[in-house]
């Protein structure tokens, strides 16, 4: 047993020590709403951005590797507030609600790099993994509340060209909850929806 985890460790540290680290800009759009836990308020998409620096860090010859990236991010949804009394009465409007976030996402990606050298103008991808997000500021609106951060997982696809540009699309789901109302008692939402991703890796 001693000698079957030594010669794993060995074999792990090797293929870190070959893997190939990248980094550079990246920038999408977000098509974001919110999901409430019941069904009592009208929730409508609203689209987002988001800016920041991505990296990739592949094992060479099997295309298996971990992408990372810090972002801001701001998403929200069109919450239909003031068509409820409760709300109403307090002068809450139907109003969009952003949401401002810096997220650090952690996926597991498999590139396909043995194409016969097509891979070096165009290499298919996929991703997915945890979104860890920390809450920057929202906009006004008495009434909600949220917490200082919430997690969230994603699936995505998408291809390299030229071995720098990547073009990717997937969809995003709150597990943990992002927001919640001040008056009713366990009424919250976490957000879901799609986006694209463009990045240049140096």
């Amino acid at each position: 047993m001693r000698k079957f985890l030594t010669v794993t460790i060995l074999a792990l540290t090797a293929l870190c020590a070959s893997a190939e680290f990248r980094w550079g800009p990246t920038a999408g759009v977000n098509f974001s709403t919110l999901h409430w836990k019941q069904d009592l308020v009208a929730t409508s998409m609203r689209t987002g951005f988001n800016v920041g620096v991505t990296g990739e860090l592949m094992i060479p010859g099997i295309g298996f590797g971990v992408d990372m990236a810090l972002r801001y991010n701001m998403h929200g949804a069109h919450v239909n507030f003031g068509d409820h009394k409760i709300w109403a009465i307090d002068g809450i409007p139907n109003q969009n609600l952003w949401l401002h976030t810096l997220e650090i996402p952690l996926n597991l990606k498999f590139k396909w790099t043995r194409m016969n050298g097509f891979e070096r103008i165009l290499a298919p991808f996929v991703y997915g993994g945890p979104v860890f997000n920390f809450t920057m500021a929202t906009s006004k609106c008495p009434a909600i509340e949220h917490p200082a951060g919430y997690v969230a997982l994603q699936v995505a696809g998408g291809v390299e060209l030229f071995e720098h540009y990547q073009i990717s699309g997937g969809y995003s789901w709150g597990v943990s909850y992002q927001v919640r109302t001040v008056k009713l008692d366990n009424f919250s939402a976490s957000p879901r929806g799609g986006f694209i991703q463009l990045a240049y890796l140096f």
